[in-house]
Order: C-alpha cells, then structure tokens, then sequence
C-alpha cells in the first residue's frame, strides 16, 4: 500500500482529506462517522459574529431588565450560562476529546475585537488549528480594495502572535491579485491557505417578488480554480496548501497534490456520495499510486505545478493557455463550417 501521508501547518496527517466546516461537523454521530469513513482531519462548523452579536442583543436585553445596575456586565461574554456561542466552544472542546484525529476550529467574523476575542476563545478548546475565513462583502463604495488588505493583513499577524497555534486562511478569489494578497498574509504568519471559499449569493423569485437564498453544492469544474493557484503558490510561500470546492473523487485529489497542494477540504461529494465515499477516494488514490510505480504522494507532489515545469511547458498556467484554447476552439469551428 502507498504512503498516504502528508504535512498540513506542521501537523502530520494519515492522508490528504480533511472534512471541511458543515452541518456533518457539528452532530457527534456524524464525525464519529468521518473518523471511521478515513479522513484525515476535521474543521468544527463555523462560528460566525452574527451568531455573537444576536445573542449579544437578547444578553443585553435580559441584563436590562435590572436597569444596568451592572452595565459593567456589558461586554463580548456577557456572564450568563448556557449560552449558545458557550456552547459552540463546549461543543468544539467536546469534539476535539471525542476523536483521534486533528480537529480545527473555524471562525467567521468581521470586527477586528470579534476575530482576536472569539480566535483567543477558540483556542482555549484544545484545537489543533484555526481556520478564518475572510469573507467581507464591501458595502462602502469609497473605501479602496487596498485598505480591506492592510485590515486583513493586520488582523492575520496579531491573530497569529496571540494564539499560539497554526492559523489557516480561507479565502475566496475576488481579490485585484490574490498571489501578492496571499504573499503578504505568509510573511504576516499565515501557516495555511484554503482556495477558495465558495461564497452564497442573493437570488430574486420574480413571481414572489422577493428575495431568495439558495443553497448551491459546487460542482467538479469548480476545482479547476483552486488547481491553478495550487500549481502557482507551489514553492513560492512557505504556507502550507489545502484545495476546496469541487473536490468529489479520488482523481481530483491527486490532480491538487500534482499541482502542489499538501491536502484537500471535502463538502460536497460526503452530502452527495455519503461520508462511506471518503474510503472510495482513498482506495482510488492509493491505486493510482501503485499502478504508477509511486511509493506514496510525496513523490508526486507539486510535479504538475508551475515551478517544476519546463519552461516550454508553463503557458498552462498563463494567459497562453486562454489563448491557445480559443485558438483551437476556432480552428475546429472553422473546418465545420469550410467541410
């Protein structure tokens, strides 16, 4: 059997899939059934600042009720129990105690004091990781791009030298160049980066007239975007590499790791394929392995990506390659329509 095995943020791993953040994470039956499915790795569901600042309204409610005679009281952990943000930090502790395998946290959050407060909470859990995601959708139109980086950038090197342990960036692409964005979070102390985050959008009913938000899988053409940065990152920072969105069979991993990503983040493919699959993409992995003559995914990690191509060999991951299929594209038109 071949080596499985990987390095993700200085953790060692059984093998490269990591269960990412979602509903099957936060049921203890379910991630007693992702340890024994194989994953590597799992990241609790997320916590998110609108779940902190609802329940910072009802807290602030009930302390009222005495006309702040406490007001002191008033602060990010009002000292009321049972609350449901405590028990996502019990539930995160409870996980972690439960299974054998490496568990990380996830954090969505926007205000700087909600990131360090919750990122520092988190820790105190026992995790072996945090991940956060840096999704900010910008509502003022005068504020340039370049100052929600300095933000971020900022918030990624405080967040790392307090916590105290390895920090995992999600992000999603629709930065102006997402490879200098993420050069600057490495040299903030970023240990990992997740490509990319798939982002919920609006929709409109026209018969209803209303809003509607629709809950989208992704899709296996997704993982081409990931595959690109993947294969471009590769080398060029010191950060460990985890690919998501539209990982669903045992090839779309191998393909990651021949780009040159540590791990992959798997969703999608356990709420289509059930969490069994996960034993199905090992297999697949470790047959392919074998029948390529490779001891294990250290061999071939990274030797697809841009740095351990030739140089006649790099256009893939250029604008070339967008040319080039055009071109193509409109030589087979043309012999259709001359023949």
């Amino acid at each position: 059997m071949a080596d499985l095995s990987t390095d993700f943020v200085g953790i060692k791993l059984k093998n490269p899939i990591i269960a990412g953040a979602s509903g099957l994470t936060s049921n203890m039956d379910t991630i007693k059934l992702l340890e024994k499915s194989g994953v590597a790795a799992l990241v609790c569901k997320s916590l998110f600042e609108e779940q902190i600042e609802l329940e910072q309204l009802k807290f602030q409610a009930d302390l009222h009720k005495n006309e702040n005679l406490y007001s002191e009281m008033l602060d990010h952990f009002p000292h009321l129990e049972h609350a449901g943000t405590k028990e996502h930090l019990f539930w995160v502790q409870k996980t972690k105690e439960a299974v054998a395998i490496p568990v990380f946290a996830s954090l969505n959050a926007v205000r700087r004091e909600i990131w360090i407060d919750w990122g520092l909470e988190l820790a105190k859990c026992g995790i072996d990781g945090l991940e956060i995601n840096l999704y900010a959708t910008p509502q003022a139109l005068t504020k340039p791009g370049g100052d929600i980086e300095k933000e971020q950038i900022e918030l990624v090197g405080e967040l790392k030298s307090r916590i105290g342990l390895p920090l995992i960036i999600k992000l999603s692409p629709f930065y102006t160049n997402v490879l200098h964005f993420i050069d600057e979070l490495d040299k903030a102390g970023a240990d990992g980066f997740l490509l990319f985050n798939r982002l919920f959008q609006p929709d409109i009913d026209i018969e209803k007239e209303e809003n509607v938000f629709p809950f989208a899988f992704s899709q296996r053409d997704d993982n081409r975007l990931p595959l690109r940065y993947m294969g471009l990152l590769y080398q060029n920072v010191k950060a460990s590499l985890c690919a998501g969105t539209g990982i669903m069979q045992g090839e779309d991993v191998i393909k990651m790791i021949l780009a040159g990503a540590d791990v992959v983040q798997v969703v999608t493919t356990l709420y289509k394929n059930s969490i069994d699959h996960v034993g199905t993409m090992l297999k697949d992995i470790d047959t392919w392995l074998s029948a390529k003559k490779y001891s294990g995914l250290a061999q071939i990690k990274g030797k697809m990506s841009y740095h351990s191509l030739q140089a006649k060999d790099q256009w893939v991951y250029k604008r070339t390659q967008y040319v080039k299929m055009l071109m193509q594209q409109g030589d087979k038109l043309m012999e259709q329509i001359l023949y």
